[in-house]
């Protein structure tokens, strides 16, 4: 591993720190640019659907720089010998942060599902209110959590 590592450096670790800031970065959009301008809309119905769309899309296109993410971590932490080197406490400090980021992901797209279930069933206060820890709540434990871990990467790879 540490050959293949050593051969494409430059290509892998680029894919993981850009797969890090989509997926952060996605959640950033939301959470302080789309989110506000949608609370604007007035009809529950309309605002809701579009937002259970764009979260839709946003967890589909996610989801392959956060498999990304996953495969070219494992690269480095085995190239590197990460968990055994001087610096394993920060390699499992960012893979402990990044599994609660990966968990609380999962989690959103559960409720968004389920409200996607209320809302097609025409229970859109019910809907609304569990789509709506989404934003208020969850994306931002992750958008600090990914700070955080980026944080550690680029520590990391300052070693």
């Amino acid at each position: 591993m540490a050959d293949f590592f050593a051969a494409y450096a430059h290509p892998i670790v680029f894919l993981h720190v850009i797969s890090a800031v989509i997926w952060i970065g996605g959640m950033i959009a939301v959470r302080v640019a789309v989110h506000p301008v949608m609370q604007s809309i007035e009809d529950p119905r309309v605002r809701l659907g579009k937002s259970l769309r764009i979260t839709k899309r946003l967890f589909g296109l996610v989801a392959l720089f956060v498999a990304a993410l996953l495969v070219t971590g494992l690269v480095m932490a085995l190239a590197t010998d990460g968990h055994h080197g001087p610096h394993k406490g920060l390699f499992i400090a960012k893979e402990a942060i990044w599994t609660v980021i990966a968990l609380n992901y999962g989690l959103m797209i559960v409720l968004r599902n389920r409200s996607q279930r209320l809302f097609d069933a025409g229970e859109i206060q019910r809907a609304g209110k569990l789509a709506g820890t989404i934003p208020t709540r969850l994306l931002p434990i992750n958008i600090l959590l990914g700070m955080v871990a980026i944080w550690l990467g680029v520590s990391l790879r300052g070693f």
